[in-house]
């Protein structure tokens, strides 16, 4: 088996790097914060606003790619007695930091866009069109490299969408470019701008609702409190369930707690042994507390019967 293990990772070396989740979303942020800069150049020498625009939506993968990484790393650093989860919710604070950054910048390019609908610069259709062409190319190319090794890892996946959606800015970019240069329609290019910036501002306002939710430890997306009470009074053994309370650490990290009132037909510690196995293979949380108690122990807090599972 140690030989084996040996020659993986010889392979693994031949291989490079890049075949890795950590090493391909590395490569695809350098070439997306490559692609960035020589939008943000073309979009100042070409007086392209639509550029720039799509300059600012690089700028919001190319933070959601360094968030993947920094989710790749944090995962496996150790917890201390000072952050008993470890560091896992820097990557939130860094999301929320970067959409709100982001949101911004695309009331910016909107209100530029509106003074340059009024007055609108002569662009340099053909170096906006290269640029943008470029930046498809590029685009692709790191689209590729991540869906190379396979996209079941979920950062991985994620790296891709957003790499995706770059390369649709590209697009859009060249679009306006088209117009600009077939039919002089200067205004194309703020118009397009706008199209770019709305899309940045609702990735923006989507990734702080997510971010806020974390943060104020709101119920993981997805689980229905009700349902999660459902599936504990369902045990055997278990007569009432309170004090539960369910929570997102940081992205795919989610726990669970709560208290269980025992009905004396089994042993408390079988009970919540079943209890968390049920909520694991139910609901996808690995991460349980469960605390059993006898029928004659006070509960201090209601049962969630009533709560609203809707989210904001």
């Amino acid at each position: 088996m140690e030989r084996e293990r040996e020659a993986g990772a010889v392979h693994a070396h031949h291989r490079g790097l890049d075949q890795t989740p950590e090493g391909r979303i590395r490569a695809a942020l350098i070439l997306t914060l490559l692609t960035m800069v020589a939008s943000i150049a073309g979009g100042l020498f070409a007086h392209s606003l639509a550029l720039l625009s799509d300059a600012g939506h690089m700028l919001a993968d190319a933070g959601a790619l360094a968030l993947a990484l920094v989710a790749q790393r944090v995962a496996s650093r150790p917890r201390t007695h000072r952050r008993t989860y470890g560091s896992r919710r820097a990557e939130t604070l860094a999301a929320f930091t970067n959409a709100i950054f982001l949101g911004v910048a695309s009331v910016w390019v909107i209100a530029e866009a509106a003074e340059r609908w009024r007055q609108p610069p002569d662009v340099k259709g053909g170096w906006m069109l290269g640029v943008a062409a470029g930046g498809l190319v590029v685009n692709l190319g790191a689209a590729r490299l991540l869906a190379s090794g396979g996209v079941h890892n979920a950062n991985t996946r994620a790296a891709l969408a957003h790499v995706l959606s770059d390369a649709a800015g590209s697009v859009a970019a060249i679009v306006a470019a088209v117009l600009v240069l077939g039919w002089a329609w200067r205004r194309a290019d703020p118009f397009i701008s706008v199209g770019l910036a709305v899309l940045i501002f609702w990735s923006a306002w989507r990734l702080v609702a997510r971010t806020v939710d974390v943060l104020m430890e709101g119920t993981p997306a997805g689980l229905a409190p009700e349902d999660l009470e459902r599936t504990i009074r369902e045990t055997p053994g278990v007569a009432a369930v309170h004090d539960l309370h369910a929570w997102t650490i940081s992205e795919g990290f989610e726990a669970v707690t709560v208290h269980v009132v025992l009905d004396g037909t089994r042993h408390g510690t079988e009970v919540a042994r079943e209890v968390s196995d049920r909520i694991h293979e139910r609901h996808g949380i690995e991460h349980v507390t469960v605390q059993p108690e006898a029928a004659s122990a006070p509960v201090s807090f209601q049962p969630l019967a009533g709560l609203k599972s809707k989210r904001p």
